[in-house]
């Protein structure tokens, strides 16, 4: 059985975050063939700054590596004034000038129907670094506000479902994404995640 890896983002720090909640939940809600790891290094990231890219920082290095050892990446960040969080955008400044994100299949998950414009911001800077959005594996799961947490998203059988079933649209478009000659894993570091 080959077991699909996939690190997940959450864009917030935050220790009561509904986003990392959320991303807990669905590690737990997967299939025993998919392995989902959660990315905890954000606050250890530094501030995006160009004069020391060359040095490349020990927290950027390992965001890196977890990315390109990654079969795939989920990413659920919270909406703050209309755009993703500062942590989530500055993990992803680090990663433009390498090729973490090209060709890799990206879902993004949400937990508000309201954070629209955080999701938009989010698939287009995704885009634009040559990852490939899997809109059928990317949903929205309405719990903020709901004061549900890890546990009870995964007890709750509608929100359960609906993320079990993202889970299975990716690990089939991964599947397809490798079978179309992707990314040749072979080459690719396997970090531990």
């Amino acid at each position: 059985m080959r077991i699909t890896r996939i690190l997940a983002i959450s864009g917030s720090l935050r220790k009561a975050s509904l986003n990392t909640a959320l991303l807990r939940a669905v590690s737990k809600l997967a299939p025993a063939d998919v392995r989902i790891d959660l990315y905890s290094g954000m606050a250890q990231l530094p501030l995006f700054n160009p004069d020391i890219e060359a040095t490349d920082p020990p927290a950027v290095a390992d965001l890196r590596n977890r990315l390109l050892g990654a079969d795939g990446v989920f990413i659920a960040s919270p909406e703050y004034a209309h755009g993703v969080t500062g942590v989530v955008k500055n993990a992803l400044d680090w990663m433009v000038g390498c090729e973490a994100f090209v060709d890799k299949p990206v879902a993004l998950l949400n937990t508000s129907p309201r954070a629209t414009h955080a999701q938009a911001a989010l698939k287009e800077t995704i885009t634009m670094m040559s990852a490939r959005i899997v809109d059928e594996a990317s949903i929205t799961v309405p719990i903020l506000g709901s004061k549900l947490d890890e546990p009870d998203i995964v007890s709750d059988p509608e929100i359960s479902a609906a993320l079990y079933e993202a889970i299975l649209a990716f690990r089939r478009a991964i599947a397809l994404h490798r079978a179309e000659g992707g990314t040749d894993e072979a080459n690719l570091p396997r970090p531990a995640l």
